[in-house]
């Protein structure tokens, strides 16, 4: 971060504590390169510092506390925003950073509604999260906070991010939806309109959050290509298709976004038509002729030179009789 960064941020949080960036965010897919790559990158980081050093400066002015609290009196929110990933670079370098400077900014939480002295976090999950593996408090501002501040807190802290990815959003707005949140409060603490909020709720609600956390955030794969997937999903076959693509072999070894191709990749293969058969035998148990369906496909295959005569003498009767049973098919008979 420029030293002008620095001195922006630190008249922020003011005299509470030196400002220093925590791991900056991963970029997202697709950015320019170069120097506009650079310049875009830095400003969104900037951006991200400021809105986290404006919320701690607003805590502060309104006469909330940081407190230093046990990582383990702290729960998770209640209605999660993040996929967990086994592998996180991003998570690496916040806890480096934690270890080297400290906490720089606190996280959010409330009294705990159930369990005397303990809370729950409205955000920075991730913070919290280091703490616990460093072994060291976690710096907090304690506030009493009902289920819809509590989520607006933590849509609204969510807002300047550039690292949530649209399937993330997407099953977060399922969770809320879940918990009886209505569509307004749904689309104001995602900072987005109804139309979005409508997209981001029919694909995770179209999509089993199984296959969801088994893709993982994918954060290369943008709305339009999860809007048609969960289009293919929901053909016949579709969750059948996911369900086998996710036990195959080395999928789990596979990056977050392959595992979204390689999914997409079966959910666009062809099902091969259901084949039966059936073998038609007299009283006694001869065999008479074999029947084979596949499809639209109806092969009988006689046996017996009889029962093939039989078959050629009551076809065109069979034709008279489906065609009075179906008036508006009309055979054609050459």
């Amino acid at each position: 971060m420029s030293p002008k960064g620095r001195d922006i941020l630190k008249s922020m949080v003011g005299a509470v504590e030196p400002a220093r960036p925590e791991a900056p965010s991963a970029p997202p897919p697709h950015r320019p390169s170069g120097a506009v790559k650079a310049m875009n990158l830095s400003l969104g980081r900037l951006g991200e510092e400021a809105a986290a050093a404006k919320a701690l400066r607003e805590s502060l002015a309104s006469g909330d506390k940081v407190l230093e609290i046990d990582p383990a009196a702290v729960e998770m929110s209640f209605i999660r925003d993040r996929i967990p990933v086994d592998e996180d670079p991003e998570f690496e370098r916040l806890k480096q950073s934690i270890q080297g400077s400290g906490q720089q900014v606190p996280i959010l939480v409330r009294p705990d509604p159930v369990k005397a002295g303990h809370y729950q976090a409205a955000y920075g999950h991730r913070r919290l999260r280091a703490a616990a593996e460093i072994g060291i408090p976690v710096k907090a501002v304690v506030r009493k906070l009902t289920d819809e501040e509590l989520i607006l807190a933590q849509g609204q802290e969510n807002g300047p991010r550039v690292d949530l990815s649209f399937i993330e959003r997407a099953l977060f707005a399922r969770r809320m939806d879940e918990h009886g949140f209505n569509r307004d409060m749904i689309a104001k603490a995602l900072a987005t309109d109804k139309p979005e909020t409508s997209r981001l709720l029919q694909v995770a609600q179209t999509i089993d959050p199984e296959i969801i956390l088994a893709i993982g955030p994918a954060p290369k794969v943008g709305r339009p290509r999860w809007l048609a997937f969960a289009e293919k999903y929901r053909e016949a076959g579709g969750q059948k298709k996911a369900q086998a693509a996710i036990h195959t072999a080395g999928f789990d070894a596979r990056e977050t976004n392959s595992r979204f191709d390689i999914i997409w990749k079966a959910l666009e293969e062809k099902s091969a038509p259901q084949r039966s058969e059936q073998t038609l035998r007299t009283q006694g148990g001869a065999q008479l002729a074999s029947v084979t369906r596949s499809g639209k496909t109806f092969r009988i295959t006689a046996k017996s030179g009889a029962f093939s005569e039989f078959l050629a003498r009551r076809l065109a009767g069979l034709a008279t009789e489906f065609e009075e049973e179906n008036e508006a098919v009309k055979p054609i008979v050459s």
